[in-house]
């Protein structure tokens, strides 16, 4: 009998504990990635941006509302639904003078009237959006003076508040510290648009973000 023959019987024993433990040891390391991949979801940041009928929240709705989010470097992993969200008429004539003449001049007025979009269908489509690429409760809200946007979102839209982490990024905060405590790189930060529409408000905040984390916090995250 040569040595394979003699070793067959013993092969056949543990061929399926060889590829259990083979098995075992993929799943490990499937697990191991899988945990990897959730802390890195877990420091994204769900950009929000509003444009409302003014800042009284016991009076005030909500016109459009737009969605991105990007990792943690501020990178864009993925932009989402940018929504006109349909107010009747009385709302749109009873907003502020700076409301009345800025929404007017973007044009957002006139589209809050055409749109066939509701508070609800808006809520909906962002929050599958942020499911899709947030896990629930891990990731802040970031905007600039987001803490109003929040405020919106609390009231019009609480199943999309619930989802987020109660923690905010406010680019607008890091702003004012950077005008007291390094006026030279506040200075030099890029020029605001003030464009006043949703996913444009967005992309600036973000890039304002940019330019405080590359020339204030300049240490890698």
């Amino acid at each position: 009998m040569n040595i394979i023959q003699y070793l067959k019987p013993s092969i056949g024993i543990l061929k399926p504990i060889l590829c259990s433990r083979h098995l075992s040891n993929r799943i490990k390391l499937a697990s191991k990635m899988n945990l990897a991949d959730q802390n890195k979801m877990a420091k994204r940041i769900v950009w929000v941006d509003l444009e409302m009928t003014g800042l009284d929240i016991n009076r005030d709705h909500i016109l459009e509302i737009a969605c991105v989010v990007t990792d943690a470097n501020l990178n864009l992993v993925a932009k989402g639904p940018n929504l006109v969200i349909h107010q009747p008429e009385d709302i749109l004539k009873n907003m502020n003078e700076w409301c009345i003449a800025q929404h007017g001049e973007s044009g957002l007025t006139e589209a809050s009237r055409k749109s066939n979009i509701t508070l609800k269908d808006a809520e909906n489509q962002v929050l599958e959006f942020v499911k899709s690429h947030a896990p629930e409760k891990k990731c802040p809200l970031g905007g600039n003076s987001v803490y109003m946007d929040r405020l919106f979102i609390m009231k019009y839209m609480p199943s999309l508040n619930e989802y987020l982490h109660y923690r905010v990024i406010d680019v607008s905060t890091i702003k004012e510290l950077a005008r007291r405590w390094h006026q030279k790189e506040f200075s030099s930060m890029p020029e605001k648009k003030f464009k006043h529409r949703s996913i444009d408000d967005i992309l600036e905040s973000i890039e304002e973000l940019k330019y405080f984390k590359e020339n204030i916090f300049k240490s890698d995250v």
